[in-house]
């Protein structure tokens, strides 16, 4: 039986779908299901025993013997969180004690972590995991600072020998994309965000850049398709002699305009843009510019392409419309 966390949001309900499609064994599924669009995201699924999370601990004890890997993607992903303790909660302690539990019952662990942590990038997007190298990065956010805290455990307890899990992966997830999403609000994907008024040919506005030498709609992200990351993520279920933190990001940096224009394409509707300033609390943690490295990722043996944006933008079109329906989305 495999353990996942965070089961109903994005990228966990997508790994369910994918692990019902291609695998025969049953998931503990650990989430609340608090909304109507997590139950959207999870309705077809199925071979799914559901925990709630205050069973978490009770659960994984009486199943120690029948469970072969946990993969723990369940987090406060807000960026714009304010509260350290509660986000230090869930986002440190919580992975702390699932650490350990894997570690003393030879679980392997597979983990996300975030690309949050590389700040303004002027480090870097280099995946080492040695400690000088994680001490030097800067997170813009308390979100960010929470992920960065939970890798530099990680590699204290690689570099000091201690206990662990038998394979472990922090997977540091760039800008991900993709069907599941509509539970996350002003915090899902700009993809999922822009598709509602580019079917319609309305206008989407985004942000103005307060970056001089960066145009509007300039500013770059390496934007990843989530079927892309459960491939990793199922690649090293299958690949147990691999450990380590890894970047998962396309490789690619792409502008906004980029993306937008792939969604307005997608849609068969012509590009309308208009441009809003950047919301102030936001202005001083925003990353103008992501790019994964993924030499590491690529070095461990793992060899699939990753999708172009243009393809995940259709893949992505074609799911929401299938869910809506012609007559829910006519202007």
């Amino acid at each position: 039986m495999l353990a996942l966390t965070g089961a109903a949001g994005f990228i966990g309900s997508n790994f369910m779908a994918a692990w019902n499609t291609h695998e025969n064994s049953p998931i503990a599924a650990f989430d609340v299901v608090d909304s109507a669009e997590k139950k959207a995201n999870i309705a077809q699924l199925r071979n799914i025993v559901w925990v709630e999370p205050a069973d978490t601990y009770a659960f994984l004890k009486a199943n120690a013997d029948s469970i072969d890997s946990l993969i723990h993607l369940g987090a406060e992903t807000s960026t714009i969180a304010t509260d350290r303790r509660a986000i230090f909660r869930v986002n440190f302690e919580l992975s702390k004690c699932l650490w350990t539990w894997c570690a003393e019952n030879s679980v392997p662990f597979i983990y996300a972590s975030s690309a949050a942590v590389y700040g303004d990038g002027s480090v870097g997007f280099s995946d080492d995991s040695t400690l000088d190298n994680l001490n030097a990065l800067k997170p813009l956010n308390i979100y960010a600072e929470s992920k960065l805290a939970f890798d530099i455990f990680v590699s204290q307890a690689v570099a000091t020998r201690a206990a662990r899990p038998p394979q472990w992966a922090g997977l540091r997830f760039f800008n991900v994309y993709g069907p599941r999403e509509a539970h996350k609000g002003s915090q899902a994907s700009v993809v999922s965000q822009m598709l509602p008024s580019a079917i319609k040919g309305e206008s989407y506005a985004l942000f103005r850049s307060n970056r001089n030498g960066i145009a509007d709609g300039e500013q770059m992200r390496d934007f990843i398709f989530v079927d892309d990351c459960i491939d990793v993520m199922r690649w090293l279920l299958k690949t147990p002699q691999i450990s380590g933190i890894l970047n998962v990001g396309s490789g690619s940096a792409r502008t906004f305009l980029d993306l937008a224009n792939a969604v307005y394409s997608a849609a068969e509707q012509s590009l309308n843009l208009t441009w809003r300033d950047t919301p102030a609390h936001i202005q001083d943690h925003y990353q103008y510019f992501t790019k994964a490295n993924v030499e590491r990722l690529r070095a461990t043996g793992y060899a699939s392409p990753f999708t172009p944006l243009e393809e995940g933008v259709a893949i992505t079109l074609r799911d929401y419309l299938s869910k809506l329906g012609p007559h829910q989305i006519s202007s």
